[in-house]
């Protein structure tokens, strides 16, 4: 009972963004907090948690017991117990201690909305105390976690370099695996109240505060792989300790520097006298200064991360130059190297961006946790700007590209999300480099997070999905209730339940709603359609000029009001700028939020063979896939094909189309998003 008691303090306590907590964020626009949205069960949004619920996170901790992750900090331990004792090394990468500490993070979260869930056997909250208790015994006095060299510190993993520190910058990782403990530990911490976690992390963290600096006898040396500026920036905000910060800005400030003195040891390298490896190459953004940064580069991932890092450092510390350079970078992100589907990351070789308006079909990587990262990344542009079209860019990352990677039933992931296939791609179970699998058990839970913000005397609804939420809008609790069918249909009800103070409710009107499909010319709907919506307070009709893609109710509200939005959801013909080749002559179908791709097992043809009406007429339909109901599209096409004489012949065909979030859940096969509508553009 003292535990429910606790909870709901915390959960006041977070959803009442007090003056301190604002301050603290750094952000214009606050946060309304993880812990203060409920989501109703039987909504899109509460399926997708349910199963991280009974599926995706027991998966991932499961995984941690049988892949040795567990036992790689129970070596360690022993080896602090007795420096005679030493263990070989066999996990795979350096990074696999962040697969329990991604798994916390996604269980904290998910203690909001399933409190009383089992994992493995044992409730949550005390499942979690004991994974906790198996980290902590691997730390070492002195507060540096990083097992694959506690447990052997003569043979550390091969890519960890000789001491601490040296190979940070080479694939260590070091710095990596502090970022995911610091965002599980404020996580699990703001859900808890526990400090079991987040002390293990500030001691991690005080570590490197110590040993990485500028000051003599520090490694002077910056995160190969990004995130522990995102989470020692969150370290910050929950312990208020500004030296959390500025590590996260030293790690930014010198990123892209190179000392005279070192020595150029080839491939954009450099050792230091000390032995540390200094990396300045475009695959770890580390080409120039991040300040100096214009264009997405390099690894998709890392460069999400530390895109999202520099958001967090520029809101707290009000460095111009910062966000400068973000609003630079993301020009260049959604006008020239983004998907429609949302997904980031071109190339295949290096997990990478690729040139501007190179973005192929067939072999486009789109790495899971590049789409996470890419929602990171505008979620915080939003906090900074206030604009909707940071969150039309992250709503159509959320619904095509982020859950693609992650099967309806929680269960098997992609790792790349490709936009076609001629059957080689198969939802997995699990990865050897888990990367992908424990990062969709981390990021799921945290939806309802992404829903509402407040800022002054507005409130600001950014997604649909069925929920109630209690915030505080000037100083005082302001309850609402959501419910809708979307992304199915365009219908949404917003009923006030409590309302002490007048406020604004600012509701994003979707860019596809207004006639765009992201907020550059990279791709264009091209049927003439125009749709619209509309809105009314208590069954009565309201207008309001769009203030940044917000319509603005702004009354004394009382408890009763409802709010209904109706936005026009129909099938609409999408073509990108000619400047990317790989879609010259060739269409794609959106609806809502949702992309579409035809796939073989709702086709008699073969989906990469056949060319689609320049003006195609579109129906709806419905079908299940993986136990759940979906919106199918049907449309006219031809297909190709030699008769027994050798003549091209043609048959009309009747193409089906799917969302692409639901794709290969029936075994291997031909898909495609951008179908041809010109002879040109047939293989």
């Amino acid at each position: 009972m003292k535990r429910f008691i606790l909870l709901a303090l915390l959960a006041t306590l977070y959803a009442s963004g007090t003056k301190a907590q604002k301050d603290q964020s750094g952000y214009p626009i606050t946060p309304v907090p993880f812990t203060a949205v409920k989501v109703a069960p039987s909504s899109f949004w509460g399926q997708r948690l349910q199963a991280s619920r009974d599926v995706t996170i027991p998966l991932a901790f499961s995984k941690c017991e049988s892949e040795h992750r567990y036992d790689n900090f129970l070596q360690a331990a022993e080896h602090i117990k007795d420096s005679s004792k030493t263990f070989q090394v066999t996990t795979g990468f350096p990074f696999d201690d962040t697969d329990p500490y991604k798994t916390l993070e996604g269980a904290a979260y998910l203690m909001q909305t399933h409190p009383n869930a089992i994992i493995n056997g044992e409730p949550i909250d005390k499942y979690c105390d004991r994974v906790i208790g198996i980290i902590a015994s691997a730390q070492e006095p002195d507060g540096y976690l990083y097992t694959v060299r506690t447990m052997n510190p003569e043979k550390p993993h091969s890519w960890s370099g000789a001491k601490r520190w040296v190979a940070v910058e080479d694939g260590s990782h070091e710095l990596y695996n502090l970022g995911h403990l610091c965002e599980a530990a404020v996580a699990h911490y703001n859900a808890t109240g526990k400090r079991n976690l987040l002390d293990i992390a500030i001691r991690f963290a005080d570590c490197v505060c110590r040993e990485i600096g500028p000051k003599p006898g520090q490694a002077n040396v910056v995160p190969g792989h990004q995130i522990a500026e995102m989470g020692l920036a969150k370290l910050y905000i929950a312990t208020g300790d500004r030296k959390y910060l500025e590590q996260a800005k030293y790690f930014l400030d010198q990123r892209g520097t190179v000392n005279p003195a070192w020595q150029n040891i080839g491939g954009g390298g450099y050792r230091d006298a000390e032995g540390y490896v200094h990396r300045t190459n475009q695959y770890s953004q580390s080409y120039k200064p991040v300040t100096e940064q214009a264009e997405a580069v390099g690894h998709a991932v890392r460069a999400g991360y530390m895109y999202a890092g520099m958001a967090d450092v520029a809101a707290l510390t009000g460095d111009t130059a910062y966000f400068n350079a973000i609003d630079r970078i993301w020009g260049n992100i959604v006008g020239k190297k983004y998907y429609l589907t949302g997904g980031v990351g071109a190339c295949g070789d290096g997990e990478r961006f690729g040139d501007d308006y190179e973005l192929p079909n067939l072999t486009a990587y789109c790495e899971t946790c590049a789409a996470i990262a890419q929602v990171y990344l505008f979620y915080r542009l939003f906090l900074l700007h206030g604009e909707s079209k940071y969150y039309d860019v992250l709503e159509r990352t959320l619904y095509n590209g982020v859950i693609s990677g992650i099967s309806i039933d929680g269960g098997r992931f992609f790792y790349p999300n490709p936009l076609e296939s001629n059957g080689g791609y198969e939802r997995q179970p699990w990865f050897g480099c888990a990367c992908c699998p424990s990062n969709a058990a981390r990021f799921i839970p945290s939806l309802p997070q992404y829903i509402y913000a407040v800022k002054d005397k507005s409130l600001y609804i950014n997604l649909f999905a069925s929920n109630e939420t209690t915030v505080s809008v000037s100083g005082k609790a302001v309850s609402l209730k959501q419910e809708t069918n979307y992304p199915w249909d365009g219908d949404v009800a917003i009923t006030i339940q409590k309302a002490p103070v007048p406020f604004a409710l600012k509701i994003r009107i979707p860019g596809w709603v207004r006639g765009e499909v992201v907020p550059s010319d990279l791709y264009r709907f091209d049927d003439g359609k125009q749709l619209g919506y509309s809105v009314k307070v208590n069954g009565e009709n309201v207008n309001s000029e769009l203030q940044n893609g917000y319509f603005v109710i702004d009354r004394k509200w009382k408890k009763g009001d409802c709010v209904e939005l109706h936005f026009d959801m129909e099938p609409r013909l999408v073509r990108a700028n000619e400047k990317v080749e790989a879609d010259r002559g060739r269409a794609a179908i959106e609806r809502g939020p949702l992309v579409y791709c035809a796939e073989w097992p709702d086709n008699t043809c073969d989906v990469l063979n056949v060319l689609l009406n320049q003006k195609p007429r579109i129906t709806q339909g419905n079908k299940k896939i993986a136990q759940t109901d979906i919106v199918t599209l049907t449309t006219q096409a031809q297909s190709f094909s030699f008769g027994e004489d050798g003549r091209l012949q043609t048959k009309d065909e009747t193409l089906t189309l799917i969302p692409y979030y639901a794709w290969a859940h029936r075994g291997k096969g031909h898909m495609a998003i951008w179908i041809p509508t010109a002879l040109s553009a047939m293989k």
